[in-house]
């Protein structure tokens, strides 16, 4: 189990709050999120409510300033990645929907043109584990959490400006 501690200023300050499960609307507890200390667990925080826009994946420990880190100004939601033990696997696809050409992947690809020459990756089947996906090559650029499911078209889901390169399981014992 998680647990996060979001304070509503830099370097701890301020009034708090503690998590240990998703919470779609961090503002309904603090009226800013500037920085946070994660104790355990894993998890991807949001810069907008209900698990939206820009992502980032905290593992156990401190982050006292999210503007120092490239990091956007407040927190407004946050999601635990729960543990998971056993296989990974996820089939990526160059085309929405399922099209196109179809890789499987079991371990991390720090670029999907290099390892199986494709250019573009638009929809994905996600079997076993929780993956992050990255916009750039060798897991740079932003990121998007991706756990067990089938996603169909990430213009849909309002990643129309992304292509993601990269993807790297979780598997951090948080």
């Amino acid at each position: 189990m998680g647990k996060i501690i979001f304070y509503e200023d830099r370097n701890f300050g301020g009034r708090s709050y503690e998590c240990m499960s998703d919470c779609p609307e961090i503002s309904s507890y603090l009226s800013r999120c500037n920085s946070c200390r994660v104790d355990s667990g894993c998890f991807m925080v949001y810069d907008r409510s209900n698990y939206m826009g820009n992502q980032y994946f905290l593992r156990r420990g401190e982050y006292s300033d999210y503007s120092r880190m490239g990091m956007f100004e407040s927190i407004r939601s946050c999601r635990m990645i729960p543990m998971h033990r056993g296989s990974f696997r996820m089939r990526i696809y160059e085309r929405e929907n399922f099209g196109g050409q179809m890789y499987e992947l079991m371990d991390d690809c720090d670029s999907i043109m290099d390892r199986y020459r494709m250019s573009d990756c638009q929809s994905c089947n996600v079997m076993d584990g929780h993956w992050l996906m990255y916009e750039q090559p060798h897991f740079r650029g932003r990121m998007m959490y991706m756990r067990p499911g089938e996603y169909r078209n990430f213009r849909d889901m309002g990643y129309s400006n992304m292509r993601f390169m990269s993807m790297r399981r979780i598997v951090d014992s948080c």
